[in-house]
């Protein structure tokens, strides 16, 4: 039974615990030094108000690999990731988080050097989902707790979790709820007001993430879903891999509009990939909410800013920091051996100009 938790929905909850001011240092392995975050101001509190539970936690090694540094969603996970475990009592000498470079060998090899330093939990954002098997065989070998996040293995992977009880698990949003609000979205719009050309059709772009990517499928496939489900005849002008990029996005979108003029909306998988399709969009003279629609996924900073005045349709919040703090969760009731359900899912958030600048004043 997946474990769903509750996401941070309500922007009072959410100012409440979030956590703001995260470092965004790009080092090759980073071990928590210096961030500066409010969830690290309040250590101190939190180790206090339970020194059991720190010194529980103080010698513990944890070993975090993330897929990219460059990644923008990435850089707010694993930065507020390491906050949240410092506050929750480890040492931050012991948080070490390298970067995999977008390299699967690189990622293996770190996996390796992890297991070999003895830490007591691994964290993996995979830079490959098809190769979760050989990660978990080599975690799972090595009798190390092992928690993923971000990107999801495939179900046949996980039932292999439950029927052998691995110390093994999943903690990430369900991706099919992001292109579904994306979808809505645009179908909230109303057929009369997306359908520039009168043609009956919704005609889009579809900018795509890592193509083998999980969360880049389920964002493809219910976007558009969710307008056919409204009752909307579609028409796909054309789609382009972006690899989760801003300039491959900007490249693709710049194309397709000048092949396909009569384009009246792009999906994008994530926002960095919006927010390098409104660049083209406004450099081809088009202006989002007048003669053309745009929607990304993440609720960065400048994709909710660009929502507020209007060059971006909507987005999708999807929430690092419940995220991260359900990971770093996990892990620690592996530490404590404890169990997890092997699925822990999160909602997303659908971002419009209706709600946007609370969720931007909640995330700054």
């Amino acid at each position: 039974m997946k474990n769903k938790l509750v996401s941070i929905m309500i922007v009072t909850a959410l100012m409440v615990s979030m956590i703001s001011g995260c470092s965004s240092g790009n080092t090759n392995n980073e071990t928590a030094g210096t961030q500066q975050t409010s969830s690290e101001n309040n250590t101190t509190t939190a180790a206090g108000g339970n020194d059991a539970k720190a010194a529980s936690l103080i010698d513990k090694k944890v070993g975090i690999c993330i897929y990219q540094f460059d990644d923008d969603f990435m850089s707010l996970f694993r930065n507020e990731l390491k906050s949240y475990m410092v506050a929750q009592g480890f040492s931050a000498d012991n948080v070490s988080i390298v970067d995999s470079e977008g390299n699967q060998a690189v990622q293996t090899a770190q996996i390796q050097d992890f297991i070999k330093n003895g830490v007591d939990v691994l964290i993996v954002n995979p830079v490959s989902t098809s190769s979760a098997s050989d990660i978990t065989d080599l975690v799972v070998g090595a009798n190390i707790p092992l928690v993923y996040i971000n990107r999801e293995p495939d179900n046949k992977e996980e039932q292999r979790w439950r029927d052998n009880n691995w110390k093994v698990c999943y903690v990430g949003c369900d991706a099919r709820q992001s292109g579904t609000y994306q979808g809505e979205i645009i179908s909230d719009l109303g057929m009369d007001t997306i359908d520039m050309n009168k043609n009956g059709k919704v005609d889009y772009i579809m900018i795509q993430g890592d193509p083998e990517n999980i969360d880049a499928q389920y964002r493809t496939d219910f976007s558009i879903k969710a307008l056919q489900d409204a009752g909307m005849d579609v028409n796909c002008l054309t789609s382009g891999v972006g690899n989760w990029d801003k300039q491959q996005a900007k490249n693709l979108v710049a194309d397709a509009l000048e092949a396909h003029p009569e384009t009246e909306v792009v999906f994008c998988n994530n926002d960095a990939m919006a927010l390098g399709a409104l660049e083209s969009i406004e450099d081809a003279g088009r202006t989002v909410g007048t003669d053309i629609y745009l929607v990304g996924v993440d609720a960065l900073v400048e994709a909710l800013e660009d929502v507020i005045d209007g060059k971006m349709t909507g987005t999708v919040f999807n929430d690092h920091f419940s995220q991260a703090h359900s990971a770093a969760d996990a892990a620690i009731n592996y530490i404590k051996g404890q169990s997890n359900e092997n699925y822990i899912g999160c909602d997303y958030v659908k971002i419009t100009s209706d709600n946007a600048q609370k969720i931007l004043d909640a995330v700054k």
